[in-house]
């Protein structure tokens, strides 16, 4: 269970920007909170090497052969690794937790984008979180044929293997995306990652102000 900190996930479909975004205001929120900020990212983790070797494992695009439920329950695998070796503790020091992708993710990407069934992916979850849900959401939502040119535009040598999936398959993620952010309004916060990356990061920006503005 979380402690006294607050955590903060950054989601969003491919190419919607959102690391790019993160980066930047990692920059800004960095001189402001010091020790305080902890920053990660799934699949993975900080410091997380078995969180780290199935993250190698699950995006290589050698390994076009696993199935979509081996994917799920390796994504789940490094998910709990990273609960509980990175952000709980970090969450019981008191720290603003910032992880870039989380169990939305999941959801939206093996429970739609494979058709798996959302609430399958989210049951197979449960078991690795406890209970350890995100405070606020920041979801990037972007159409998905913008999204995919800029993969194509943009990324060159870090396509990974779900980046080569068919516009179907990312158009059923936006949609899986927008289903999560419905069902729990309280803690996404949407932002249009249609617009221009610097139009983007003051939006984001204005959002992270007012939620530590709130909880601190």
């Amino acid at each position: 269970m979380k402690e006294s900190g607050i955590l903060i996930s950054f989601e969003g479909p491919d190419g919607a920007g959102k690391t790019s975004v993160l980066r930047r205001i990692m920059q800004r929120l960095t001189p402001i909170l010091g020790d305080r900020l902890l920053f990660t990212r799934e699949p993975g983790g900080t410091n997380n090497k078995t969180a780290e070797s199935i993250r190698e494992l699950v995006l290589n695009s050698s390994s076009d052969d696993m199935d979509d439920r081996t994917e799920v329950l390796l994504f789940a695998a490094a998910r709990r690794q990273h609960v509980v070796q990175t952000i709980l503790p970090a969450l019981e020091d008191g720290k603003i937790v910032i992880t870039d992708r989380y169990v939305d993710s999941s959801v939206a990407y093996q429970g739609g984008g494979r058709e798996i069934g959302m609430d399958t992916v989210i049951d197979i979850n449960k078991f690795a979180i406890e209970g350890t849900l995100p405070d606020y959401t920041i979801y990037f939502n972007v159409r998905p044929e913008i999204g995919i040119q800029r993969i194509k535009n943009t990324r060159m040598n870090e396509v990974n293997r779900l980046d080569e999936e068919t516009l179907a398959f990312h158009q059923r993620v936006s949609e899986s995306y927008l289903i999560i952010a419905n069902d729990n309004p309280e803690r996404f916060k949407i932002i249009n990652a249609d617009n221009d990356i610097d139009d983007v990061v003051e939006e984001t920006w204005q959002v992270i102000q007012t939620i530590l503005q709130t909880k601190l």
